[in-house]
């Protein structure tokens, strides 16, 4: 059950960080949507990514867990609505 939550943890703190990312670049913005839902995706990848590399290794709900679900995906949303934006631009000026 730790997981899920901290899944949905990853998941909640990727829409918000990917939308913080398009709110403080208005250049970097996909719109609100896209936004949402890159930071979503960042925020599941960014957020397993750091528990794969031992940060917030624990299996309950303790403070560390839910700070590293929390960080990660907040940090994997931005930088995945970063990333799509400036590729998406490359593109766009050929």
């Amino acid at each position: 059950m730790g997981n899920i939550v901290s899944i949905l943890i990853q998941l909640v703190s990727g829409g918000l960080g990917g939308t913080a990312a398009g709110k403080a670049a208005p250049k970097l913005s996909l719109g609100k949507i896209g936004d949402i839902v890159a930071g979503v995706l960042g925020g599941l990848g960014g957020g397993q990514l750091l528990g794969a590399l031992g940060a917030g290794a624990g299996s309950g709900l303790d403070i560390g867990s839910i700070l590293a679900s929390v960080l990660g995906g907040g940090v994997g949303g931005g930088a995945l609505v970063a990333i799509v934006s400036a590729v998406k631009n490359a593109v766009a000026k050929k």
